[in-house]
């Protein structure tokens, strides 16, 4: 009962300091983690809240085959112009993003309370609806196309 006693309980020790290391690292990770992903959620949500954006008008040129289209951010929050979609009458539009401009300056960011101004060409017909989809999903449509 000597030093087989005495060796079994530091073998015993041991492990349970390697295996609490191996849980403590593993559920230390974990909760960090799940925290990491609340606060993805939260700044998502807030970033949706600080959103929004107002079509102003759509302006239809026949003899030239453009629909040109004003959105005010009406949000807090800023916007990229490459993150910014654009359906006339449901199809998705391409190639327009050359071609926006935000208060007549060539920039792909779309600040609070600034228009962005997009030009579509190779409009055949006059589209009967337009709908605007910016960051995290927020967006506006409109039925109202003025022709020129």
């Amino acid at each position: 009962m000597g030093f087989s006693v005495s060796g079994a309980a530091a073998i015993i020790f041991a492990t349970m300091f390697v295996v609490f290391g191996m849980w403590y690292t593993a559920t230390a990770n974990s909760f960090e983690a799940v925290t990491d992903a609340e606060q993805d959620r939260t700044d998502a949500v807030r970033d949706t809240q600080n959103t929004e954006v107002a079509i102003q008008s759509v302006t239809y040129d026949s003899p030239n085959d453009e629909v040109t289209i004003d959105v005010a951010n009406t949000g807090a929050a800023q916007l990229s112009v490459a993150d910014t979609d654009v359906l006339l009458d449901g199809r998705y539009q391409e190639g327009w993003r050359e071609n926006a401009t935000v208060e007549n300056t060539d920039t792909r960011l779309w600040l609070a309370e600034e228009t962005l101004t997009i030009t579509i060409t190779g409009v055949t017909e006059q589209p009967g609806r337009v709908k605007v989809t910016a960051e995290h999903g927020v967006s506006d449509t409109t039925t109202e196309v003025s022709t020129v």
